[in-house]
């Protein structure tokens, strides 16, 4: 079962520059949640935060119950037991096979015998499709599947809290939806809690459970996934509908009278724009292969949770 994360009050500068400041959210314990903001918001700055790489200005970031600011590096290392994690083009050794890399860490951290080490290593190959490749280098196969050799190799530490960096980064459409239906059957296997930094917004829109939006140096929204899908928050429309209109400019910042009066000229179109958010794209569930028992608890959550928009509503009004 994955740990709850809590940050309180997170602000990170390099120097005079600023960020992000004042971050607070809870990612739920065994969950999904992505991450989105434009380019140059800090979301890998995050991640990298988070996972006790770089250290924040002030703050806290709560991890199974201990601040990990304030954890001297050997305590810090143990934390970092926790985490398990996919960089953006995999980060395999390219003078290794793929077996190789992915039992690494296996070989580095723990004393486990190479039977023991075969066994886990074909185990998280098999989870991510990549059975009958243990010999192959990184330089003889997609990038595609440098990414999913990179997320076995995340996983064989038994991971409680899983880091995606922009993990569609370099794909195509089809390996993008591939890569997101893997990652929802390997939530609902192990149950870790993620977390995805992704500009992608069709994964945005089907993967996770809750979704958060850095913009100009400020968490502008963090929490259940329709909530920020059908906000009526400036930015946060803009960002999901991809247009030029709203306050995300080609320096990320924008004039506040410009943003003004775009905003008023989209208002005529308002009415369309509302219609599109109720008609809430499905979120991915499970593959049907996923059925090994007990039920897993994340299966079990999305299929109780997969309601229409106006129930949602309805809840909480």
């Amino acid at each position: 079962m994955g740990v709850e994360i809590c940050v309180e009050g997170l602000t990170k500068s390099f120097g005079h520059q600023v960020i992000w400041q004042d971050v607070s959210l809870t990612l739920p314990a065994g969950e999904v949640s992505v991450m989105l903001g434009p380019s140059g918001t800090g979301k890998s700055v995050f991640l990298k935060t988070l996972v006790g790489l770089l250290k924040p200005d002030r703050g806290s970031i709560r991890i199974a119950g201990q601040d990990i600011t304030k954890l001297r590096e050997h305590d810090l290392y143990e934390v970092r037991k926790l985490f398990g994690v996919l960089f953006q083009d995999g980060a395999l050794f390219g003078s290794m096979n793929l077996y190789d890399n992915i039992a690494f860490p296996l070989r580095e951290h723990t004393r486990k015998s190479e039977s023991e080490i075969r066994r886990i290593v074909l185990e998280k190959m098999d989870m991510v499709g990549l059975i009958g490749a243990e010999e192959k280098l990184p330089g003889e196969i997609s990038g595609g599947m440098r990414k999913r050799a990179g997320l076995a190799r995340a996983l064989v530490l038994d991971p409680e809290i899983i880091l995606f960096d922009e993990p569609d980064s370099g794909l195509d459409p089809v390996r993008v939806a591939y890569l997101n239906q893997l990652i929802v059957d390997l939530n609902a296997q192990i149950d870790a809690t993620f977390l995805i930094v992704t500009h992608d917004i069709a994964s945005a829109r089907q993967v996770p459970d809750n979704i958060g939006l850095l913009f100009r140096r400020e968490l502008v929204m963090f929490g259940p996934r329709e909530k920020l899908l059908t906000s009526d928050e400036p930015v946060v429309r803009q960002f999901l509908n991809g247009r030029m209109q709203g306050p995300i400019g080609m320096a990320e910042e924008k004039d506040a009278a410009q943003v003004e009066q775009e905003l008023a000229q989209l208002g005529n179109g308002a009415h369309a724009d509302s219609v599109s958010r109720t008609e809430m794209t499905p979120r991915l569930l499970p593959g049907p292969g996923i059925t090994r028992p007990p039920r897993w608890q994340a299966i079990a959550r999305r299929e109780a949770e997969l309601h229409p928009v106006h129930a949602w509503k309805g809840a909480g009004a």
